[in-house]
């Protein structure tokens, strides 16, 4: 086993800030009385790849993060919140339409969303919000970078066809040595923070947040750090001395008990077996810290902008990220897992009139309980087709009760389960993980053949989805797999 002294885990981060949650005591948000409106508008944050490691969270020890601490502390932080598929594109698609990756058939990143039958003229969130009145507008990463959907926004930032800013790219790359791994790199890059994307979405925002608005907004910003590769100014580097950086806590022999699909996700002989032949996993975890931190300056300043606008008493904030990321734990790198790492990602809400400052929910949730959610904030027409829950109730009571796990889905037939206590995987081919969170935070002993843990799997397997339909695969994958013409 890998371990450092420094080290605290996650979870027992958690268990020890809870009571502690009211340091957060910054002013509730209330309508203002003389609002011209009567809807509330929504400030929508995204936030790639970013997992648990945000000081509110409590998923590394070294991490600064003041601003996304700051925004957590205003209204509800859900502390078991878990993404519809580990990987961009299902995540977001599942996300913005409400639709679950099984029913969709969007698995992976390449797979055309839009060319989904179910999805083909789904209403996404902004869609519904501008059919009700209001203007929605978009900047950054909302939707995976090679499928952009204009028809979800009036307006977009940098286009409705480019919808990610340009990046500083530093040169005689790759700069951590190691070859044929294409963006998976990390370093500083000598440029302002100006220059870079992530800080032109957010001037973009501050911009879009000065204006006078006539009428009810959607304003969606997203950011694409810390998506490899974490190239960032180099004042965020210089925030974690690579040589003092909290190694994740590893066990060397994490894969003995699981199944073949789940040591083929985790692929340790590829990104793993680089990383620690080049000895580069500080430098790694550096670069990552630094990208989060960075990304915080962001949100920090549209949040800024937001409190000295008009629009600071009438306008709820949501700010999520689309999956989480391994660095390392279960051998594995990236995401594209269905372990804790990979599942769980950042949900906070700021809501005027709901919220009370400095809550924090541990029911498990999904991103796809974002959609009915905000129908019901902003008192829009339901849809019947979402298969998410609003979380109104938990925003109201975070203790209230609920009565379901959350579901992460990666590739067909591939399922996790995650109530309060428990995960639960059970792969296209039958074989189960079993972990039991109450003992083993962080998913070392798998439990499916104990037989004393059989009720538990099947109280779990009843939320697997009944329906798994085929893989919607990009239109050359399609010509490929076709059987050759004769005659």
């Amino acid at each position: 086993m890998n371990q450092t002294s420094s080290l605290m885990n996650r979870r027992d981060f958690l268990k020890l800030t809870a009571a502690g949650a009211a340091m957060f005591s910054t002013p509730s948000l209330a309508l203002s009385a003389n609002s011209t409106r009567n809807r509330p508008n929504v400030l929508f944050m995204a936030i790639d790849d970013l997992n648990d490691w945000i000081g509110c969270l409590g998923g590394h020890p070294d991490v600064k993060t003041p601003h996304l601490d700051r925004l957590a502390g205003r209204g509800v932080l859900f502390t078991n919140a878990h993404c519809s598929a580990p990987a961009c594109n299902p995540s977001r698609a599942s996300l913005m339409t409400g639709i679950l990756p099984s029913t969709s058939g969007i698995y992976h990143n390449p797979d055309p969303w839009r060319s989904s039958p179910v999805l083909k003229n789904a209403v996404t969130i902004p869609q519904h919000f501008m059919a009700h009145g209001y203007s929605a507008v978009g900047g950054g990463k909302i939707y995976h970078g090679g499928f952009p959907d204009p028809p979800s926004w009036q307006d977009y930032f940098p286009s409705q066809q480019k919808n990610k800013p340009d990046d500083p790219m530093p040169p005689n790359r790759p700069l951590n040595g190691i070859p044929n791994t294409a963006h998976f790199d990390w370093g500083p890059v000598d440029a302002p923070d100006e220059e870079m994307g992530d800080r032109q979405v957010a001037a973009w925002a501050r911009g879009r947040l000065q204006k006078r608005h006539d009428k009810p907004f959607f304003l969606a910003c997203g950011f694409f750090r810390p998506h490899l590769p974490w190239y960032v100014p180099p004042k965020y580097f210089d925030m974690y001395p690579a040589d003092q950086v909290t190694l994740p806590h590893v066990n060397d022999n994490d894969l003995d008990d699981v199944p073949p699909i789940g040591k083929k996700m985790a692929r340790p002989d590829k990104d793993h077996k680089k990383v620690i032949e080049h000895n580069q996993w500080r430098k790694a975890v550096q670069g990552y810290l630094a990208s989060i931190s960075f990304t915080d300056t962001c949100v920090g300043r549209v949040i800024d902008a937001l409190d000295a606008s008009d629009y600071a008493d009438n306008t709820i904030v949501i700010l999520w990220s689309d999956h989480g990321w391994h660095l390392g734990e279960k051998l594995h790198w990236r995401k594209f897992s269905l372990w804790e790492e990979a599942t769980h990602n950042v949900l906070m809400v700021v809501a005027p009139d709901v919220t009370r400052p400095g809550q924090r929910c541990s029911r498990p949730v999904t991103m796809l309980d974002i959609y009915p959610t905000l129908i019901e904030l902003c008192n829009l027409a339901p849809r019947k087709e979402l298969q998410g829950k609003s979380l109104l109730p938990l925003l109201k009571n975070p203790q209230a009760e609920w009565d379901r796990p959350a579901l992460t889905t990666h590739g067909r037939e591939n399922h996790s389960l995650r109530c309060e206590r428990f995960r639960y995987i059970r792969y296209s081919d039958g074989t189960e993980e079993l972990y039991d969170h109450g003992k083993d935070e962080l998913e070392w002993t798998n439990l499916a053949n104990d037989p004393a843990y059989a009720e538990v799997k099947q109280q779990l397997a009843r939320w697997l989805p009944t329906t798994n339909v085929p893989e919607v695969l990009p239109v050359k994958k399609k010509e490929r797999s076709a059987p050759k013409k004769t005659g």
